[in-house]
């Protein structure tokens, strides 16, 4: 369903099965100054307009009809394959870190996945919203929580502080933006990163978030022991 609107500079697309969830959406991004300029209550029809539609942003429900499954995921996948330049957003219910996985792995910049309570904030999601379409990458921080649980024996060589940085960094958080979190300065931030890289032996950090966000999610993915 095209909706009437002026041209912002980002415009929204978004998939959502629920009615009242897809309206109160649209009513967030709005009130964090983007425009939606298309609504659908499945993937299917938002990627047949997708050429007309022009979105900078793609927002799409995992789980929607026909299966209520994976729908959202495979969109996303799909969409990044095949419109690179525009930004996907995976909301969920649940902090599933399969499917970010395969997200944040389906290639090309600009990948988000978050829990659907943490849109409430309008600061969080104009921040989200920012970062994705600038080619960033934003993670959940429960999924970020859970990949670290995961691999909790081989953090062990982190200080505490490092941890924190590590769990910012993944979500996404540039240097300047984990300095303002943790009331650091970001030369501190920088020593902590080059300290957290060169001891999970990964490639220093070259300044580009996203490539330092996928870096930090492959390590945390890996099986442990295989670390």
């Amino acid at each position: 369903m095209l909706v009437e609107t002026h041209d912002p500079a980002v415009r929204i697309v978004m998939a959502d099965d629920s009615t009242l969830l897809r309206e109160g959406l649209a009513r967030l991004f709005d009130e964090a100054g983007f425009t939606v300029v298309a609504t659908y209550d499945s993937a299917e029809p938002l990627i047949a307009e997708i050429e007309v539609t022009r979105p900078g942003l793609v927002v799409l429900d995992v789980r929607m009809p026909p299966t209520f499954r994976d729908e959202g995921v495979r969109a996303a996948v799909a969409l990044k394959k095949s419109h690179p330049g525009i930004g996907v957003l995976l909301l969920s219910q649940y902090a599933e870190v399969d499917y970010a996985n395969e997200l944040t792995e389906a290639g090309g910049d600009g990948v988000g996945y978050l829990l659907k309570d943490r849109v409430s904030s309008l600061t969080e999601l104009r921040d989200a919203v920012t970062r994705i379409v600038a080619g960033g990458t934003v993670i959940d921080e429960q999924i970020v929580r859970e990949l670290i649980s995961r691999r909790r024996d081989p953090l062990s060589t982190l200080t505490p502080r490092e941890v924190e940085v590590l769990s910012l960094m993944a979500e996404g958080g540039t240097n300047q933006a984990i300095a303002e979190a943790l009331h650091l300065g970001v030369g501190t931030v920088e020593k902590h990163s080059t300290a957290i890289f060169s001891k999970l032996g990964l490639d220093a950090d070259d300044g580009t978030s996203h490539r330092r966000v996928l870096a930090v999610l492959a390590w945390l993915q890996r099986r442990p022991g295989l670390g």
